[in-house]
């Protein structure tokens, strides 16, 4: 499958896509959770970008430096990020601690996401530093950590950048292994909004509005750096303000006159149960013309209840786009064409899990549309040969916006790229000319033989009273003594104080600062009969859908599955963590504990200060092949 030629990119560079910006009259708005808005034009954001740039590289920053970003949705994250490029370095955007119940879990991953990014500064802001001592203790950046407000004086500083250099490194987002540093150069990025422009057609009238993190590609790609490109003006919410409160992003498409947004499949449940009616008083959704549905599987269910319930506030249903794509092709691989309904295939699922076929049957798969400008795509056999149309293979891709590679790793690089194709780990089929994604190929679930993707059992349990809807993962576990391997249910039970819902509700982690309440008297997996009860409903929801019992089911209170930085669900590490009797809820989050935590790492701090400074490191050890 081929997609249209590629686009000439509007700009070489990012930092060329910025300085155009600036001229141009409009900017970010920063929603907060009571939509109160602060705004700052892009020449604004072009000043103190280069503001930025100046003082890092008075410090010490040079061309080519790692620099570490962790910031929430705010002003002081465009300056960081942009003004890292001015500096010719590269920025190296990190996820907040957004689940204080985990703290330990987010400070080893971060210090290890340091080491692996080589950075020699951490940028964050000041209420952020304070538990960060720990990650700079581990991991010695050899400039420290700093504020924005901490870096020397200097005057305004902008240095130019050639495509073919470095431009960010994201990390994957770790669903089935550690998260990867993904190179991508200035050249990569704008292959990619040239292509996501040439699909959207965006016009003066155009407006973003996106709730999405900045720490990952579909926020910062698809999000910032296009509204950037084009450019036009953004409304940014941060994404734990959705969550708190779901109706801030209608409210604000409706305010703004929003136009553009994206989001996973899961924040479209959402948003259809979460939102109160009350909420949506004098809402207009009728500007909305592209709503893109990706970063996850995409449910024609959910999107068809979006559809229902927000038409009455002036939603199109031809908005709603399924797309497919992953950080290393720097966000999209496909887009659907915006029909409605979307499009569709029921498929028989054991047969295409015992003979990789695309037989009639009742599991619904969508279709996540057609190569983007530039891009190819290639079902593939275990022989490594593409496969005819409604064959279950392997996923490849091929384009300009490609990654260089993972910074600092030539085998997985190598294992990943191999003659300008990208194995995207994913198990797919085509069919018409579309692509039909079906899971990970390292998530298969295989029992007697046949090769499940582990949404085939997972989708069994959506809605099922007693259940955290989108909080249950299906594992493949070999038991002791056992034959092979079998099927294993994980699956968190709802919370206690849970609303009515009339359909799913995110698959996002229970807020980490709750702890779990009792359950109510009568609520679904209360005491041993309720659980047994519940128990055996899932085992006869698999065994009528799929034609598969589970070896076990385990149930599991709220928050208790391990998610990565986007909010996807682990499914190794959560099997890892079931055998090793790890798998427990965020711990809860008190006043004592929090200030334990600062305790802590106002120590580490002093440590990291006294310990002898390290050697200084090449200024870009480990860079990927070219």
């Amino acid at each position: 499958m081929r997609g249209p030629p590629a686009p000439p990119p509007r700009h070489a560079t990012v930092n060329e896509a910025l300085a155009a910006a600036a001229r141009h009259p409009s900017g970010a708005t920063f929603v907060d959770l009571r939509e109160r808005e602060e705004r700052r034009s892009w020449r604004e954001v072009r000043d103190r970008a280069r503001a930025v740039a100046g003082g890092l590289v008075r410090l010490g920053v040079r061309r080519g430096d790692r620099v570490a970003l962790v910031f929430r949705t705010e002003p002081d994250f465009l300056a960081a990020f942009f003004g890292a490029l001015l500096a010719a370095a590269v920025p190296v955007p990190l996820y907040p601690p957004v689940r204080l119940g985990r703290l330990e879990e987010y400070l080893d991953a971060t210090a290890r996401m340091l080491q692996v990014s080589g950075a020699r500064l951490l940028l964050a802001s000041a209420p952020l530093r304070r538990l960060l001592g720990e990650v700079v203790a581990r991991a010695r950046p050899l400039l420290g950590c700093r504020g924005l407000d901490g870096l020397p004086a200097a005057d305004p500083l902008e240095l130019p950048a050639a495509p073919d250099e470095l431009a960010l490194v994201q990390f994957s987002s770790g669903s089935t292994v550690a998260p990867k540093p993904v190179a991508l150069t200035h050249a990569a990025l704008a292959a990619q909004s040239a292509a996501l422009l040439a699909l959207v057609r965006p016009t003066p009238a155009d407006v973003l509005v996106s709730w999405l993190p900045l720490y990952h590609d579909m926020g910062l790609i698809g999000g910032l750096l296009s509204a950037v490109s084009y450019p036009g003006p953004a409304v940014l919410i941060p994404p734990e303000h959705f969550l708190a409160r779901p109706a801030l992003w209608p409210r604000a498409i409706s305010r703004h006159r929003g136009t553009i947004c994206a989001a996973p499949s899961f924040a479209f449940a959402y948003a259809e149960a979460r939102v109160r009616d009350r909420e949506l008083e004098g809402v207009d959704l009728s500007s909305w013309r592209v709503a893109l549905d990706g970063a996850e599987p995409v449910s024609a269910e959910a999107l068809r209840r979006f559809a229902a319930r927000f038409a009455r506030h002036g939603l199109d249903p031809r908005a709603l786009r399924p797309v497919y794509g992953l950080s290393e092709a720097a966000l999209a691989v496909t887009f659907s064409d915006g029909g409605w309904p979307p499009r569709t295939l029921r498929l028989d699922p054991l047969r295409l899990a015992r003979e990789g076929v695309v037989a009639p049957g009742d599991r619904e798969v969508a279709s996540v549309g057609r190569p983007i400008p530039g891009a190819e795509v290639e079902v593939r056999g275990p022989d490594g040969a593409p496969l005819p149309e409604r064959r279950l293979g392997r996923i490849f891709a091929r384009g300009p916006s490609l990654m260089r590679g993972y910074l600092g790793d030539e085998a997985a690089t190598a294992r990943a790229l191999a003659g300008g194709w990208l194995d995207t780990g994913d198990l797919g089929f085509a069919c018409e000319g579309e692509l039909y994604v079906h899971g990970r190929a390292k998530d298969v679930v295989i029992v007697r033989g046949a090769n499940h993707a582990p949404e085939e059992f997972e989708a069994c349990l959506a809605g099922l009273p007693g259940l955290r809807a989108g909080c249950a993962v299906a594992v493949g576990h070999a038991p002791d003594g056992g034959d092979g391997e079998e099927l294993l249910i994980l699956a968190e039970l709802e919370r206690a104080d849970a609303p009515p819902r009339a359909s799913p509700s995110p698959p996002g982690p229970a807020p980490s600062h709750e702890v779990p309440p009792p359950r109510r008297a009568g609520r679904a997996g209360e005491g041993p009969g309720a659980r047994a009860d519940l128990e055996a409903t899932i085992r006869r929801a698999l065994l009528e859908r799929t034609g598969v019992s589970p070896h076990a089911v385990i149930l599991l209170p709220p928050g208790a599955l391990p998610r990565t930085s986007s909010g996807k669900l682990r499914r190794g590490e959560a099997l890892r963590r079931h055998l090793a009797g790890e798998l427990s809820p965020p711990a809860p989050v008190t006043p004592l504990a929090l200030a334990r935590a600062f305790s802590r790492s106002a120590l580490a701090y002093a440590r990291a200060r006294l310990a002898p400074v390290r050697a200084a490191a090449p200024s870009h050890p480990g860079e990927p092949p070219a």
